[in-house]
């Protein structure tokens, strides 16, 4: 319709229309309907005004597909804009050129210890949890750099899907592990006595990393007999939406430090993922908003 918009000066070469309206196979009724319509403002242009705002709020905000849009108008509520269907928020992140698809890059670095006593699994991948700092999954992902390769250990509750605990190194030893569960003690006390579920890489059966265990009262838990990676799905999930949203086709992470790295990761979890980044899993809601509601209704309910 634009180009015969353009070849008819805007209906004005009346001589014309119905030449290329019959060349071009639309009927003449249909064309001025255009013309009638075409300097008429979008009537989505708020909405999409609001979801390049939400983009331009965080960097891995462009990684926000359908659901996590939606999810994050409904939280936001910006002034004066109507909030459609999820699938109109599809339609209109697709025509204003935000829609995301994800590049994965599945990568196992689990070496399992064959003789070392293993124990069971109590999650059985039951990855929900109805209270904070009661079930827990933790792993260990690596990232190359221009130095060498780092290796990040995160701690997850199952409850909200907030960070508790997060130790990086140079190396994947039993210590990585031991340094991840203190640190989030130091920040969550009340995480003893909880399940931290885990594969069953040889870091996890250490005598170290089992000391450890022993010493906070952690009830341990572990993959399986036959280490299917579904029985730690949860935080295989993390790591990959980690990647996706922070390293693929975002930095190039070979030619960066190790603490370059290090920087870049500690302000994605415990900056963005833990307080901003909208989680679907949580209804909508990231992490420490979804564990603060809990409490105030906790406080409510005495």
């Amino acid at each position: 319709m634009s180009f015969l918009a353009l070849k008819t000066e805007d209906g004005r070469s009346k001589g014309k229309i119905a030449f290329y309206c019959r060349m071009l196979g639309v009927s003449r009724q249909g064309f001025y309907k255009y013309l009638a319509n075409k300097d008429r403002p979008w009537k989505y242009q708020a909405l999409a005004d609001a979801m390049k705002e939400i983009v331009r709020e965080d960097e891995c905000n462009d990684t926000y597909g359908r659901i996590r849009m939606y999810q994050a108008l409904l939280l936001k509520q910006p002034e004066g804009v109507p909030i459609p269907s999820e699938r109109t928020v599809y339609r209109v992140m697709d025509q204003i050129g935000l829609s995301h698809r994800p590049k994965r890059k599945p990568n196992g670095i689990t070496k399992a210890d064959r003789e070392a006593m293993r124990s069971d699994d109590l999650l059985k991948r039951e990855f929900h949890s109805d209270a904070p700092l009661e079930k827990c999954v933790t792993d260990i992902t690596e990232i190359k750099a221009s130095d060498g390769k780092l290796y990040v250990s995160a701690i997850f509750d199952c409850f909200d899907l907030g960070v508790l605990g997060l130790a990086m190194e140079t190396n994947m030893k039993a210590d990585l592990c031991v340094h991840t569960l203190e640190n989030a003690l130091t920040a969550y006390p009340s995480l003893e006595g909880a399940i931290i579920h885990s594969d069953r890489g040889t870091q996890y059966t250490s005598e170290v990393y089992r000391k450890a265990i022993r010493d906070y009262h952690i009830r341990q838990s572990m993959n399986s007999a036959g280490g299917r990676c579904h029985d730690n799905a949860r935080c295989e999930s993390m790591w990959a939406r980690m990647k996706t949203e922070l390293l693929y086709d975002r930095y190039d992470t070979e030619p960066m430090t190790v603490e370059e790295l290090k920087e870049l990761i500690w302000r994605y979890f415990l900056s963005y993922w833990n307080n901003r980044r909208i989680c679907s899993a949580n209804g909508g809601l990231p992490p420490m908003i979804k564990r603060r509601q809990y409490y105030e209704a906790l406080e409510l309910a005495t």
